[in-house]
């Protein structure tokens, strides 16, 4: 199974640019401090800017800015933008109906796997890209 990186590749992209205070980053810059390929990153731009999250801008002084205040853009909106589907799949191929835990499986897991994202959802709705950047100063 494979897990994806967009989520940590977004907060990463979207703290870089409330860091900067405004500057617009190109995404090389931002590459060099993901240590990942340029095209990852102007991929991922692509998608925040979709979702109103960023402003880019090409030529000489181009790059990539927030387009609101980091204060207002919280992880969940991030977490909306760049992923999709359901946090946790359900089977790829429908249970057996004849196995007496097939047949019953997802209804039993469903009320643990909502109350997980639930949780998630809430958690991610309380912490913006502020709290981000305040943290990782904090570190220093």
């Amino acid at each position: 199974m494979t897990k994806s990186s967009r989520f940590v590749i977004a907060s990463h992209v979207l703290a870089l640019l409330a860091h900067g205070d405004g500057e617009p980053l190109t995404s090389d810059w931002i590459a060099g401090s993901v240590n990942t390929n340029p095209v990852v990153i102007r991929r991922i731009l692509a998608l925040l800017a979709k979702a109103g999250l960023v402003a880019t801008q090409e030529g000489a002084r181009g790059g990539a800015r927030l387009a609101r205040p980091a204060e207002e853009i919280n992880l969940l909106a991030v977490y909306r933008a760049v992923e999709t589907g359901d946090l946790f799949a359900s089977h790829p191929q429908p249970p057996n109906p004849a196995c007496p835990v097939g047949c019953h499986i997802q209804g039993a897991l469903a009320p643990t796997l909502d109350a997980a994202e639930d949780a998630m959802t809430k958690s991610l709705a309380q912490t913006t890209v502020a709290d981000v950047v305040r943290q990782v100063k904090a570190a220093k």
